[in-house]
C-alpha cells in the first residue's frame, strides 16, 4: 500500500478512537495485530505486548472509565515504507475526577493497508498516576 494510504488509515484509527468507536478503530487493524506498551508489568499492569483481542478489552475498559471518551489528536506524522511514526496528544476526563492529558509517540506498522503492529511510547508515570494509583 502507499504511504499516503497508510497515513490516512492512521488518521482514521485515531478519529474512530476519539469517537469511542472501538470496533471501528479496531477494524483498521489486521486480525493478528499487536500493540506494545512500555514499562515493567510488575510496576504498571498495562505494560507489555497485547494481541488484538486483549488490547480491544483494554480500550473498552478505558472508555468506560471516561466521562466522554479519550480524544486522541495526531500532531504530526512521518512515513516510510510500511511504517508511520505519529506524534499524538490525548485528553480525557475520568469519572473519578482525574484528568488524563498524555503525549505519545507511536510507531505503526502496516500490512495490506491495515495496522499490523503498534509500539506506543508515553509518559508511563502520568498514566500510572491517573489510571492505576489508588483513589
Amino acid at each position: 500500500m502507499s504511504i499516503d494510504r497508510n497515513k490516512a488509515t492512521a488518521y482514521e484509527f485515531f478519529a474512530r478512537f476519539s469517537e469511542s468507536d472501538i470496533p471501528g478503530a479496531m477494524a483498521t487493524m489486521t486480525d493478528d495485530a499487536t500493540w506494545w506498551i512500555p514499562g515493567k508489568p510488575e510496576l504498571s499492569p498495562a505494560a507489555g505486548l497485547y494481541q488484538k483481542d486483549r488490547i480491544t478489552k483494554l480500550f473498552h475498559s478505558m472508555v468506560k472509565r471516561l466521562k466522554t471518551g479519550l480524544k486522541m489528536t495526531p500532531k504530526g506524522m512521518v512515513a516510510e515504507g510500511d511504517r508511520v511514526a505519529v506524534e499524538v496528544v490525548s485528553e480525557g476526563d475520568l469519572t473519578n475526577g482525574r484528568l488524563y492529558r498524555q503525549e505519545y509517540h507511536m510507531l505503526l506498522e502496516f500490512r495490506d493497508g491495515k495496522i499490523s503492529a503498534v509500539r506506543e511510547y508515553l509518559d508511563t508515570q502520568h498514566a500510572h498516576a491517573i489510571w492505576m494509583a489508588p483513589e
